[in-house]
């Protein structure tokens, strides 16, 4: 089956500013400001534009002060490590890079971290248990997609974690590394690892995203 039959959607998850050097108090992760170029390369291959967003409270009880107290385990059911405040609404770090769309513009967007209680990485699920569906997989489905290319911010954390929930719910996921960037080495190693192993693919050119897309 090629690309021409088989529906696709792609998925830009959290590029947002606060993930870029642009915030540098927040999380920025090297390089996160330069995958705008890349997701619309991805969204050029698809029918369908989702998007998602973190949307923080500052107050939430995963949040410390500084970056030397962050991944600590909280003992919390839905936020398992610590991290500084980031996403915060109104914020410049909440906005999207500027090359994407506004939400509005998206074909169905996530917003995810609302409660302060619950901290997700995918943009499938609100909660750490795959409980409460954001609906974006119901979405899809009800649109016929069968495949989702995938790229965002961070790699390690919330791209990897949502390409797993796509591919358990049944669709072919091609991550397009080019469009992501990860908080460490280590992890996107990992990450890489973790969804490979999930039968996830994972390319690192447009041109090997075209052959996946194909296959």
């Amino acid at each position: 089956m090629n690309s021409l039959i088989r529906k696709t959607a792609s998925f830009d998850v959290d590029a947002q500013k606060s993930f870029t050097p642009l915030c540098p108090d927040e999380l920025p992760v090297p390089g996160g400001d330069q995958i705008a170029g890349e997701l619309n390369f991805i969204a050029s291959l698809a029918s369908l534009r989702i998007g998602s967003k973190d949307a923080h409270s500052p107050l939430a009880p995963w949040v410390v002060a500084d970056h030397a107290q962050m991944f600590v385990p909280t003992g919390l059911e839905h936020a398992d490590i610590t991290w500084v405040s980031h996403c915060v609404p109104g914020t410049e770090g909440f906005a999207l890079l500027d090359q994407l769309p506004t939400p509005y513009d998206y074909d169905y967007f996530v917003w995810k971290g609302v409660e302060p209680d619950l901290h997700p990485y995918g943009a499938c699920y609100h909660d750490l248990h795959g409980k409460l569906s954001t609906g974006v997989i119901e979405y899809l489905k009800a649109k016929r997609v069968e495949q989702v290319i995938v790229g965002g911010l961070a790699l390690d954390f919330c791209v990897k974690t949502t390409a797993l929930q796509l591919a358990a719910a049944g669709f072919k996921v091609i991550v397009h590394l080019p469009a992501c960037r990860a908080i460490s080495e280590e992890g996107a190693i990992q990450a890489i690892q973790d969804m490979h192993q999930a039968g996830i693919a994972v390319a690192a050119t447009r041109e090997e995203t075209l052959r996946q897309a194909n296959a």
